[in-house]
């Protein structure tokens, strides 16, 4: 899926104007077929000769990152990566690893993977791993039958959210509050009717009109433009930020925070410093580990760094917990959760 601009290639001036460089970008030629290539956030003049290999462009706009694959392409990828599969090793993201060396000739894809730090012997040897599948899948008449990759158009009026970094998703969240257009479909689409939603706010708990508040049990505090979910405190005072899923005797959260499944209960409470990421990892143990960030830091550049004062990397902490079972961590995390709240006494 994606929203393809106009019904021509954009000029270097617009694909700057709509901020192209920042996504990966879907482009379809004017032929009978109406091929489609994808690339990932390059400039328009390296996007413009990339894209050669689709002829004449036609429109081209941002992948939403959404997509649908037949029986048979799925089939397909189950045998080729059956041996990562069955020993859950490697990782590859879709872009990057199945539809760029899918569409791009191997010299661009090279060039585009040596810019995400990709070695020249490694980009070619995926690439030409998928070309063996493509040529394979060819070779079954399926190419012929369906084509290989298609783009859906949703028009680029259309509205839509993106979440895929940690700033969007602060951006995102925070358009509760705004009351532009955007904000207004926001709201609909979560099922959002009123400005607290199953909220027990006690009389010292000063909220203020652009706060949205779901599932949410406070006794005392001030509350300025956040959005706040499941989350009992007794005492908060918050500004601009995010929390979900937090309980704890006292919650301070400056511009931008975002906390998420905290649970405490100390006196000091939870202390979060404008742009700070705090969030909570729990074990299948019931153990329950802090992790810190900021809106400053990049995860993905830093996935193997230990960054905020944290014990390990976000890499460590996701192998760490490959194998845990969520159902049961989720069970243990309730639990806590209402024990650490209900030592609170009534809201």
């Amino acid at each position: 899926m994606c929203t393809l601009i106009g019904d021509k290639a954009p000029t270097e001036e617009e694909w700057i104007e709509k901020g192209l460089d920042k996504y990966g970008v879907i482009a379809v030629s004017n032929g009978p077929g109406r091929d489609a290539a994808q690339v990932e956030k390059v400039d328009h003049p390296t996007a413009t000769r990339m894209l050669k290999v689709l002829g004449d462009i036609g429109s081209v706009g941002p992948s939403l990152g959404s997509f649908s694959v037949s029986a048979v392409l799925l089939e397909a990828l189950c045998d080729e990566y059956g041996e990562e599969l069955t020993k859950k090793e490697g990782k590859f993201d879709t872009d990057p690893h199945f539809w760029m060396p899918l569409t791009l000739p191997e010299e661009d894809y090279v060039q585009l993977m040596d810019q995400k730090g990709v070695s020249e012997e490694e980009a070619k040897a995926h690439h030409e791993r998928m070309s063996k599948m493509k040529k394979d899948f060819e070779e079954k008449g399926h190419l012929k039958a369906m084509g290989l990759f298609g783009a859906v158009d949703v028009g680029d009026k259309a509205c839509w959210w993106d979440y895929g970094l940690l700033k969007l998703y602060a951006t995102n969240n925070l358009k509760f509050v705004d009351t532009d257009e955007s904000s207004d479909l926001l709201r609909k689409f979560f099922g959002v009717t009123e400005k607290q939603m199953h909220c027990v706010i006690g009389e010292k708990c000063k909220v203020d009109d652009k706060s949205y508040l779901s599932a949410c049990k406070v006794k005392s505090g001030e509350i300025k433009e956040c959005v706040m979910a499941g989350v009992e405190v007794v005492d908060i005072m918050a500004e601009g930020a995010i929390i979900v899923n937090c309980t704890a005797k006292k919650i301070v959260a400056g511009k931008n925070a975002i906390l998420y499944n905290l649970i405490d209960d100390s006196e000091e409470g939870i202390v979060a410093g404008e742009g700070d990421v705090i969030v909570s990892v729990t074990e299948e143990s019931g153990e329950m580990m802090e992790l810190r960030s900021k809106h400053s830091i990049c995860g993905g550049k830093a996935w193997k760094e230990i960054v905020a004062g944290n014990k390990l990397t976000f890499e460590e902490v996701m192998v760490k917990n490959f194998n845990s079972n969520v159902t049961k961590i989720e069970q243990k995390r309730k639990e806590l959760f209402k024990k650490t709240s209900s030592s609170f006494g009534e809201f």
